[in-house]
């Protein structure tokens, strides 16, 4: 069968589904092999992404019109169903093209048995248009965070973790905002390294609207930006840029610091770490558990510097030499990625409410260590990309009353030091940031100072 878009999309859900695969990182390997055209390889993207992140909305339908739980479907057609529906209740492609591709697919990638079955569901999910399902859908049900998880496609968990933690934030009415922004394609996020890059390395693209150093780009390839080709342009979101420079400005910085990155891979806010460790003539050491994520990481900071070190350690037991070792200490702690549900479309899927006492320990465990590295009057920058309750505020008050000589520095005073424009909650020590609202991951941020005597 020749590689289409329709081909390429099946296969990154094959491979989603049945290996594990990250479609953000697997997607643009199948394109560049490929020979599609511009408007096919948009065509692959959208079919791909969007597909997975309406995935429970569509399964809904699925049941109704094939009358049994998709538990009931074989995986692979279930996979064609998916993205049938997608053309046809979430594009603009019509109907009978729709119809006919899908069952072609069915055909070539499934079996031919199976065309029969895929044909007459789709037919009668193109009965009706979005709205209407949607509507006949949520007639029947009562609970409004079950109503929210239909019509925005995410696991009622996570609908009630995101209304949590807005509400926390006092922001408890953005919840409808936040996941829409969940379901949109995030613009392609720049950041241009201190002491490397310079604003008129962004060319014509305007700074922010988070970051000082930030910039989106709406469309087209950032490998047109000369600078990016060269390594002084990246791409990184800008509440990464956010939560880093934080870090840098949390203190005065003193000559000869020593600074660590106790979680690296795969290097984006190292290689930020890294340049501003330049500028301010301070030692960056990485520490990454992952001997993969670490390769990563030292391919990322070869073009800014060479000579630092990207050590392979698990981050709750490095040796005794780091022991109260440094100034500065980037915690980017493993978390649910529940910030980052826009761009990693399958993640919401993938994750399950049992991982976060899980993770919540291991988050512990590495702050805990962390603050053994620490040296009196140095500051850690706690981050997860997750607005989780459990993974956030609760991991900040547990430090509290656990590490000894802790001081909460007021993240938001800082943030607002960089970008007096960012919309905070002025009355919490602790700093969110939200797609919706920042157009950034929804990252967190807490900063922690050990007091000095």
């Amino acid at each position: 069968m020749r590689q289409s878009a329709r081909t390429i999309a099946l296969d990154l859900h094959n491979a989603v589904e049945f290996d594990g695969a990250y479609a953000n990182l697997l997607l643009p390997k199948l394109l560049s092999s490929s020979r599609l055209d511009q408007r096919d390889i948009a065509l692959a993207q959208e079919l791909a992404f969007g597909t997975l992140r309406w995935q429970f909305f569509y399964d809904c339908i699925i049941e109704i019109c094939a009358k049994r739980n998709t538990s009931d479907i074989d995986t692979s057609t279930l996979l064609v169903l998916r993205l049938g529906a997608h053309q046809l209740l979430g594009m603009r492609i019509p109907a009978h093209a729709a119809l006919d591709e899908t069952v072609e697919l069915a055909k070539q990638k499934v079996s031919r048995g199976s065309a029969g079955f895929v044909n007459g569901v789709l037919r009668r999910i193109s009965e009706k248009s979005r709205q209407h399902w949607l509507d006949e859908i949520l007639q029947r049900i009562d609970d409004v965070q079950v109503r929210l998880a239909i019509e925005f496609s995410h696991p009622v968990w996570i609908v009630k973790a995101l209304s949590q933690a807005l509400t926390l934030d006092g922001r408890g009415d953005d919840l409808r905002d936040l996941l829409l922004a969940d379901n949109i394609a995030p613009l392609v996020s720049l950041v241009a390294l201190p002491g490397l890059a310079f604003e008129q390395d962004f060319e014509d693209l305007p700074i922010g609207p988070s970051s000082p150093i930030g910039a989106l780009l709406d469309s087209g390839d950032p490998n047109n930006l000369k600078a990016f080709r060269e390594g002084r342009v990246r791409v990184q979101d800008q509440g990464s840029q956010l939560v880093t420079l934080a870090l840098i400005a949390a203190t005065e910085i003193q000559e000869n610091e020593m600074w660590l990155d106790l979680c690296a891979g795969p290097g984006g806010k190292a290689v930020l770490l890294a340049a501003e460790a330049k500028m301010h003539s301070a030692q960056l050491v990485c520490n990454e558990v992952s001997e993969h994520r670490a390769k990563l990481a030292r391919q990322a900071l070869a073009p800014v510097n060479t000579a630092i070190a990207v050590e392979v350690q698990d981050g709750r037991d490095l040796p005794s030499h780091h022991q109260a070792a440094y100034d500065r200490i980037l915690l980017d702690a493993p978390c649910t990625g529940l910030g980052a549900l826009r761009r990693r479309p399958e993640a919401r899927w993938r994750k399950k409410v049992s991982d976060v006492s899980e993770l919540t320990r291991l988050q512990e465990q590495l702050l805990e260590s962390a603050w053994t590295y620490l040296k009196p009057g140095g500051v850690i920058a706690y981050v997860t990309c997750s607005p989780h309750v459990a993974e956030t505020n609760a991991i900040v008050d547990w430090a509290l009353k656990r590490l000894p000589g802790v001081e909460l520095i007021d993240s938001n005073n800082v943030l607002k030091a960089i970008n007096p424009n960012l919309a905070l909650n002025s009355t919490r020590s602790t700093s969110q940031l939200w797609p919706h609202l920042h157009q950034t991951d929804a990252m967190f941020l807490a900063l922690l100072r050990k007091s000095v005597g």
